[in-house]
């Protein structure tokens, strides 16, 4: 059995649905190494989420984003974790909605995603800094 863990810090984003497929595919080169096995992508922070899904369409993201602000508005009357500003609560309940990892399998050194699919960080404050991941991948 081969285990491999990287961390590294992702660049601040906009709110917003982000693809970062690519980037983790390149800060972790040794998925190369794993004929069979998985990938698990954790985020250490609580308002911000992972998640897997449409990789082709923008619009989707931006979807996800109009929706996600409907479910979960800012400002809510009963709110009282409110010192960071008006979007603290709903990221973190977003948050909690979509997860803090996702895990994929590897198949021959490579993501075995769907076609249409990629990781998505899931940035849901207004102003973050950059967001640090645990890349832990094991197999054969």
């Amino acid at each position: 059995m081969l285990v491999f863990q990287h961390e590294f810090i992702l660049a601040a984003r906009p709110r917003g649905f982000h693809l970062i497929t690519d980037q983790i595919v390149r800060e972790f080169p040794d998925l190369r190494r794993i004929k069979a096995g998985l990938l698990h992508v954790f985020i250490q922070h609580t308002s911000a989420s992972l998640t897997i899904n449409e990789n082709a369409d923008p619009t989707v993201r931006r979807d996800f984003e109009s929706h996600f602000n409907t479910l979960v508005p800012e400002n809510a009357p009963y709110y009282i974790h409110t010192y960071e500003g008006s979007d603290d609560m709903p990221a973190h309940i977003k948050s909690a909605i979509l997860g803090s990892s996702v895990q994929i399998p590897i198949t021959n050194g490579r993501l075995n995603l769907g076609i249409w699919q990629g990781i998505y960080l899931c940035e849901h404050r207004n102003h973050a800094s950059g967001r640090s991941l645990v890349l832990t991948a094991y197999g054969v």
